[in-house]
């Protein structure tokens, strides 16, 4: 099917909670994994408790964000029930809701009854690693709920993803993949749409680095653009290190992805990350 999409100028705001979020300065998204088996900390934060005491950490660095995740989407991590999945997330959301009210809060999931139920509980953002592709009412959730939507590029499945990395322009296959998927949601109502090739899913190591180095072109559907390659595979193995290493090697590929028009950063270390945004900002003032 042939069709012509015209997207509107580039987005500088983002709707959470009645609020709006400013995009002029690129916005720090926190991550907070409450699973055992996540690539970096899995198991650290998986007490309601120690998961509070680090989402207060990060909002004390700057953290304007916070992505909450309870399924592992790392390869071969161990399935859980959609029951699971809310029973590790709720507890944690209703804490934050109760000591940080004003915080604005991502829920990172591909299951649209587990985005609901956070939702229904204050969670303002649905973060999706599949785009709708795992679970097929995700779209009309979203929609219905009108939460603004992280639509991340992914091929099959956590378990499937990594034997899916034929492409014949992975950033030309990654933008037809981004125009199906935003009529989609635009179809169902959906308003407030943030995109994330994602590096590290379905992708080789020079896929990636290809997709970071070309991270402008995405800029063409005018949507803010969410950068996570928070002390991924790419840069620990690239480097030859550990992923508890890697925090130099990330802080140099957020450097280049705000270079290249990234509105939003995914990290586990908020405070490099801000300064990191400073220390750009202060060049490109320079540069006017």
């Amino acid at each position: 099917m042939n069709f012509i999409i015209v997207y509107s100028p580039e987005v500088s705001t983002i709707n959470v909670g009645h609020r709006l979020l400013s995009l002029v300065d690129p916005l720090v998204m926190g991550v907070i994994n409450i699973t055992p088996d996540s690539f970096f900390d899995g198991g650290r934060y998986s007490q309601t408790d120690r998961a509070l005491q680090q989402a207060e950490k990060l909002l004390k660095e700057g953290a304007d964000i916070l992505d909450i995740g309870a399924y592992s989407s790392r390869p071969n991590a161990a399935d859980i029930s959609e029951e699971e999945e809310i029973n590790r997330l709720l507890p944690l959301v209703e804490l934050l809701k109760k000591e940080h009210p004003e915080c604005v809060i991502s829920v990172d999931t591909f299951r649209s009854k587990v985005a609901e139920a956070a939702v229904q509980h204050g969670v303002h953002i649905v973060n999706d690693i599949s785009g709708g592709g795992l679970d097929d009412n995700m779209f009309e959730t979203v929609g219905r709920l009108q939460v603004p939507y992280i639509l991340m590029h992914m091929r099959g499945t956590p378990k499937s993803m990594q034997g899916l990395t034929q492409y014949e322009d992975v950033v030309a296959d990654i933008c037809s993949y981004f125009v199906d998927r935003i009529n989609k949601l635009r179809s169902f109502g959906v308003k407030d749409i943030i995109l994330d090739p994602g590096p590290g899913f379905a992708k080789t190591i020079e896929q990636n680095f290809e997709t970071i180095n070309r991270f402008s072109e995405f800029g063409i559907f005018g949507l803010p653009l969410l950068g996570a390659i928070s002390r991924k595979s790419m840069i620990y193995n690239t480097l030859e290190i550990s992923s508890q290493d890697a925090l130099n090697g990330t802080t140099v590929l957020n450097t280049i992805l705000i270079l290249n028009g990234a509105k939003i950063l995914r990290v586990h270390d908020v405070k490099e990350a801000k300064e990191t945004i400073l220390l750009v900002r202060k060049l490109k003032e320079r540069s006017k």
